[in-house]
């Protein structure tokens, strides 16, 4: 694979330090690396493969004539919105993990198990999806490959790393009794059926996510989808129980055998021994993990799933790179 001008946007992040991370675990073939930040973490000292990094400051020109071919970010929509065109107007493939670009039309929205070819469609953005879209269609895709899916009704139950440092230092004063306030109510030994804000309908913004994102990925925006997302004392690794119909009829043992066979799947899935997925367990993976598959006795063709990642590796940061791997892959940059 041939090596690339590589930077990171929020380098001093959550999600820009899992970056490094996974980039050195996976020998990601970069050439010259370039990290950026705000003003604030801008000067901060970054170690890499036994480098030291300076991070910079982003600014309007960051991107120009510096030979960078792409752009990983993770700052926030704001930042995306305004500098991701810039970047790609340099000439830089950006991958975005902010909301900001999912929906556009003209923006492929990938998940690379998933829907890799569209990567080819891009116009010098790719969206990441939302991390709990992300580890859900990971074993949905096969199934809708062989049986159709006609529903799914999501319940999530996400850690506070997808909020970020703030949600994490919420969480951990909280059980020492001083909660920070970050969540409207105590998020330690609770839980809070809202992520992200209210709209008009009733559903929240992190609802209405997985709803959209699930349609524009599977090309099927006449699929009925709903989803109910949930706020856990947790503090990495997102847990979705996920209820499928299909329109075809299924054995479970052949669905099981897809599932086993899919890619980036693995399957936990012994009840008798109490073996199913949990979130401590899979901290750390860039796997999706499934268990608890059985049929729903309530509808003809229905599943029910059990399905566990850890929302900063697979659902942003390994996702993102392996979108960069296979723009590489297929000679985009």
């Amino acid at each position: 694979m041939k090596k690339v001008n590589l930077a990171i946007v929020g380098a001093t992040g959550m999600v820009g330090r899992t970056f490094l991370k996974v980039l050195e675990e996976r020998n990601f073939p970069i050439d010259n690396l370039f990290l950026f930040s705000s003003a604030k973490s801008a000067g901060s000292k970054v170690n890499y493969a036994g480098k030291e990094y300076t991070v910079e400051e982003l600014t309007q020109d960051s991107f120009t004539n510096r030979g960078i071919q792409i752009a990983l970010f993770s700052a926030g929509g704001t930042i995306s919105e305004k500098f991701a065109p810039i970047a790609s107007s340099n000439g830089v493939l950006v991958i975005d993990n902010s909301s900001h670009w999912r929906m556009d039309p003209d923006v492929p929205l990938v998940i690379p198990e998933v829907n890799p070819e569209a990567i080819k469609n891009h116009k010098g953005i790719i969206a990441n999806p939302n991390c709990s879209t992300i580890q859900a269609l990971v074993p949905l895709k096969p199934l809708d490959d062989k049986y159709k899916i006609k529903r799914v009704i999501y319940s999530t139950y996400q850690a506070v790393s997808g909020s970020g440092v703030k949600g994490v230092e919420d969480l951990e004063k909280g059980m020492e009794g001083n909660p920070t306030g970050f969540y409207p109510h105590q998020i330690s030994y609770n839980c809070l059926p809202h992520i992200d804000s209210f709209t008009e309908n009733g559903y929240t913004k992190e609802e209405l996510k997985m709803i959209n994102e699930t349609m524009k990925i599977l090309n099927n925006y006449d699929l009925k989808v709903t989803a109910t997302t949930v706020r856990v004392p947790v503090k990495n690794g997102h847990s979705e129980s996920i209820n499928v119909e299909f329109e075809k009829s299924f054995e479970l043992s052949d669905l099981v055998s897809s599932l086993n066979s899919a890619p980036g799947v693995v399957v936990v899935d012994n009840p008798a021994n109490n073996e199913y997925p949990t979130a401590f367990e899979v901290d750390g993976s860039d796997e999706v993990f499934v268990g608890r598959i059985r049929r729903d006795f309530s509808i003809d063709n229905g599943i029910n799933l059990w399905v566990v990642a850890d929302n900063i590796r697979k659902g942003a940061a390994t996702n993102t790179i392996q979108i960069a791997e296979k723009a590489i892959e297929y000679d985009l940059v």
